[in-house]
């Protein structure tokens, strides 16, 4: 029984585990930040060459 007992504390010392978590959380964060950060700048780009595109074909050749 006290075998148990010092293989739980041993298991409840242990860090390695939750910093795998952190880790993994904070890549997690990492990548939604990239992805919204992307989808902002296609957005943005996406109005400017439709802009772009529209000015082209108003544009009368002389």
């Amino acid at each position: 029984m006290q075998k148990t007992l010092d293989l739980v504390r041993a298991f409840a010392r242990e860090e390695d585990g939750v910093t795998a978590i952190e880790y993994g959380l904070l890549a997690a964060l990492i990548a939604v930040a990239i992805i919204l950060g992307a989808t902002a700048v296609g957005s943005n780009l996406n109005t400017l060459f439709n802009n772009i595109g529209t000015k082209l074909k108003n544009v009368t050749v002389n």
